[in-house]
This record gives C-alpha cells, sequence and structure tokens, in this order.
C-alpha cells in the first residue's frame, strides 16, 4: 500500500512530517507521498514559489526514505486536482491499494471536489480526524463506502472511506509565516534545515 499526502507545504513542517509517518507505520504502507500542490482549487495560492516549496520537502526528507516528494503537480499546467493526481499514480501502480489522505477540514468541502466520487474509483480516502472534530453528516454515496475494518484496504485497491484518528501537532504553516512576519523564531516547529533555508532566501518577512 502507498499512502499520498498533499498539500501546499508553505513551508513544511513537524506537523506534515509527524503525520506522515504515524501513518506510514498505522497502515504499514511502502512509503507516503508527499505532493506539493502547484494552483490549489480550493485556496489562496502559496506565498513561496512552487520550487522553493519543493527544495524545502526535499531538504526535510533528505534522510527520511520512506517519504517520498512527489513533484507531479508542480509540473502540470492549471489548477491542481486530485482527479489527475490519482489517475496518474493508478497508472504507475495498478496493482496497488492507494491510500488518499486528507484532514477533516478538507473532507467536509470533499463534496465540491472535481470528480469527487470517482476518486473512489482511484484510491481509498483516509480522513485523518482529531478528537471532538465536527464532521459533516455522510451521504448515501459516502456511507455505503464507509469501513472501519483497515485489512481491507489492503484486500483491495480502492473504494472505500476510511476514518483514522491520529497524534495531531498543533502547528500550522499559516503561523509559522505569522511568526516571521512578526520577526519572531519558529525554531522547533519545523525542520533546522528548513528553517536556514527560510533565513536564507528571506522568506514570508514582511
Amino acid at each position: 500500500m502507498i499512502g499520498i499526502l498533499g498539500g501546499t507545504f508553505d513551508p513544511i513542517h513537524y506537523g506534515h512530517l509527524r503525520s506522515a509517518l504515524e501513518l506510514k507505520e498505522l497502515f504499514e504502507l511502502e512509503h507516503v507521498r508527499l505532493i506539493p500542490c502547484a494552483q490549489p482549487v480550493h485556496r489562496d495560492s502559496p506565498t513561496a514559489t512552487a520550487a522553493q516549496r519543493l527544495e524545502m520537502l526535499q531538504i526535510a526528507t533528505e534522510n527520511q526514505t520512506d517519504l517520498i516528494v512527489d513533484a507531479q503537480e508542480l509540473q502540470r499546467a492549471g489548477g491542481s486536482y486530485t482527479f489527475d493526481t490519482l489517475t496518474a499514480l493508478r497508472h504507475d501502480y495498478p496493482k496497488t491499494s492507494l491510500l488518499l489522505f486528507i484532514g477533516s477540514d478538507a473532507f467536509n468541502n470533499f463534496t465540491t471536489w472535481f470528480r469527487w466520487r470517482e476518486l473512489f474509483d482511484l484510491a481509498h480516502v483516509v480522513v485523518i480526524t482529531r478528537p471532538n472534530a465536527a464532521l459533516n453528516p455522510l451521504d448515501d454515496f459516502l456511507k455505503i463506502r464507509l469501513t472501519d475494518d483497515r485489512p481491507i484496504l489492503k484486500r483491495e485497491l480502492a473504494g472505500r472511506l476510511f476514518f483514522q484518528e491520529i497524534t495531531q501537532l498543533a502547528i500550522s504553516a499559516t503561523a509559522i509565516r505569522a511568526l516571521i512576519v512578526t520577526q519572531q523564531n519558529p525554531r522547533f516547529l519545523l525542520p533546522d534545515a528548513v528553517l536556514d533555508y527560510l533565513s536564507h532566501h528571506q522568506l514570508y518577512q514582511r
């Protein structure tokens, strides 16, 4: 099984990295692919350039071989659609279970995603939850795909909806950028090598 974790990673931080590692171990995955988004469809454009965000990801995962940086969305023109990404991955891994990881906030808007029903033809959808997270009621399409049987995700290539609570660190890229703007120190929220990169390139400064 292969995990897929997308985002703007603007910048990559320990919240992203710890979640990816914990999910890799929980689901006994071959690896987790970290896929930076080029042009988000449902949120504002990233502050750092695509090249900078890719470099920061590569720096942060340099010694973690089971976290793989996948730049495919940065190499495609136009908006970044999960459907296109999963289609490409399904072509590359035709006989492997794919697990698309999304946060609970993103899942509450899931039915607005491009060709969202067809995502289940390509992968399982695993919603990363936190205690007391508010989730919208499931419609019938989602209810029939819901499972709490983790082994079935390995037996079947795609098509299931699974909810998984993990240890989510209270770190956000938005907060890190705000600290830098106000000339506060974000050390220990992200890898030192990434922090050095931010300083060298004067990223997120006023």
